[in-house]
């Protein structure tokens, strides 16, 4: 079973994402629990997820709400997006997070979304590769999530000048674009002198005949 149901309590939003039934086999048979997966977030900045097992589904999720309340993080932002793209990995799932324009909105489904919602990121283009187990996908992003840092921490760490890193950034940037657009005009220009080439081969075969 796989839902999303939303409380809040305390300034914290809580977002179940998955619900399944598991069962234990012991000496008289099996017995049967139920594990929710449950992410909670205050919608600014911190987020966290968590896992509970129990008999009853109130209960499994009253105990994963717990445990994500005490492995929140905090979302590093810049004007409501991702200060740089990242990669998050678990398991056999990739998640891709890209920074977007203001008002370009989550683009992004199921586990990612709620997890982006809840941790106040508004602009967002997300992927996810590989495995689509909801656990995994959940672990990847708060993964992905973890290396954001802005460029006073990362200056820090590495002893340089915020101004610095800021210039050396918007340079790459401008010689990216410049190369992008190099190579798309160079492929404009093959694509005109094969589109010409071909139409003086169909002339000569139109005299020759």
């Amino acid at each position: 079973m796989a839902g999303v149901k939303e409380k809040e309590t305390e300034g914290f939003q809580d977002r179940v994402v998955a619900i399944n039934r598991v069962a234990k086999v012991v000496k008289g048979g099996r017995r049967f629990s139920f594990s929710a997966l449950v992410v909670v977030g205050d919608g600014k900045s911190r987020v966290g997820f968590g896992v509970g097992k129990a008999g009853e589904v109130p209960d499994a999720i009253r105990k994963a709400s717990e445990q994500a309340k005490k492995s929140l993080i905090h979302v590093c932002q810049v004007d409501g997006t991702l200060p740089f793209e990242v990669v998050g990995r678990s398991g056999a799932s990739i998640v891709n997070m890209f920074p977007a324009k203001s008002g370009k909105g989550v683009i992004a489904g199921g586990a990612v979304r709620t997890i982006a919602e809840l941790g106040g990121i508004h602009n967002i283009v997300c992927k996810v590769h590989g495995s689509k187990n909801a656990h995994n996908v959940v672990r990847a992003t708060m993964d992905g999530l973890k290396q954001l840092v802005n460029i006073r921490e990362y200056s820090q760490n590495r002893g340089l000048d915020p101004v610095g890193l800021q210039q050396l950034r918007h340079q790459k940037q401008q010689k990216n674009k410049a190369g992008l657009s190099s190579s798309q005009s160079e492929e404009k220009i093959n694509a005109s002198e094969n589109a010409t080439g071909k139409a003086e081969g169909e002339t000569q075969q139109g005299e020759n005949s």
